[in-house]
């Protein structure tokens, strides 16, 4: 999984290479709310991520992504008096996004969170549905659910956040 994801990441930034004065730099951040099976563990989300995209087409772009997402672990789990640990990954991911309209984005990365909690947590394919709003030509606003899955356990949130072309 590790190979084909840095096949796909450097092969997109090899198309990018030809087209490199059209692309963008992006960074943002976000707010998140576990949902299902990370609900239980934990109670909030947090996430940055930066971005290079390179126009396709007036449309659709792509390109490299790479983010840090920290959830915060619940105290007293469920009554019984254990406290769980906060957990962090490192997703990197190619990313498409798609111009609907002029103000309105969808998109989606794609890739592999690598699991960096002191805790020995281990990586799962990640992904990223999302959708942005453009406020200005330099800022988006965005709601997104990202998910980790291995091995039947999915560790994921609703997030809110902006995103800021530099």
């Amino acid at each position: 999984m590790k190979k084909l994801l840095f096949i796909a990441v450097f092969a997109i930034c090899g198309l990018g290479t030809a087209n490199a004065q059209e692309g963008a730099f992006n960074v943002g951040g976000n707010l998140g709310f576990p949902t299902g099976d990370m609900s239980d563990i934990s109670s909030f989300a947090i996430s940055v991520e930066a971005n290079y995209l390179f126009n396709l087409s007036d449309e659709f772009k792509v390109g490299p992504s790479v983010s840090y997402l920290h959830y915060f672990g619940k105290n007293d789990i469920l009554g019984t008096g254990i406290d769980a640990n906060d957990t962090s990954f490192l997703p990197i991911a190619a990313a498409g996004r798609y111009a609907a309209s002029e103000k309105f984005t969808i998109g989606a990365d794609l890739g592999y969170g690598i699991g960096i909690s002191p805790n020995g947590q281990e990586g799962a394919f990640y992904y990223r549905p999302m959708v942005g709003y453009a406020i200005s030509d330099k800022v988006m606003l965005q709601a997104s659910y990202t998910g980790m899955s291995k091995d039947g356990f999915t560790i994921s949130n609703f997030g809110f956040g902006a995103m800021f072309a530099l």
